[in-house]
């Protein structure tokens, strides 16, 4: 599974990177910091999964995801934050993002479900 990880923090991005390299199957195509870098990155490599933060330099994550499902729609999006407030939850699951999850508090889970998206496209 070939991943993009779009987060503006690089220490956030190369711990990203360095768990999930270490799992089978994993492929980290590309990394991202700002919202415009995320998006022609994504139209250039089309991973088949995307891990976006909300808060980014740019538009913000938000319309990254919009973008990508306009193009993409069976491109898995993971929102990860640290803004997990309920009205941010609530418009990226209207707009198509097929996971929600906390920086501070659900790293591992996170961690945990792409093992398990991983499995499933063997």
């Amino acid at each position: 599974m070939r991943v993009l990880i779009a987060d503006d923090s690089v220490i956030l991005r190369r711990h990203l990177t360095s768990i999930l390299s270490e799992i089978p199957g994993i492929e980290i195509v590309a990394e991202a910091d700002t919202t415009e870098s995320a998006l022609t990155t994504f139209e250039r490599l089309q991973p088949e999964l995307v891990i976006l933060d909300i808060r980014m330099p740019g538009e913000g994550g938000i319309q990254v995801l919009k973008a990508i499902r306009q193009q993409n729609p069976q491109t898995t999006v993971i929102i990860f934050t640290d803004y997990p407030y309920p009205q941010y939850r609530k418009k990226c699951l209207e707009e198509g993002t097929a996971y929600f999850f906390d920086k501070s508090t659900e790293s591992e889970k996170m961690i945990e479900l792409i093992k398990q998206l991983t499995q499933r496209t063997k």
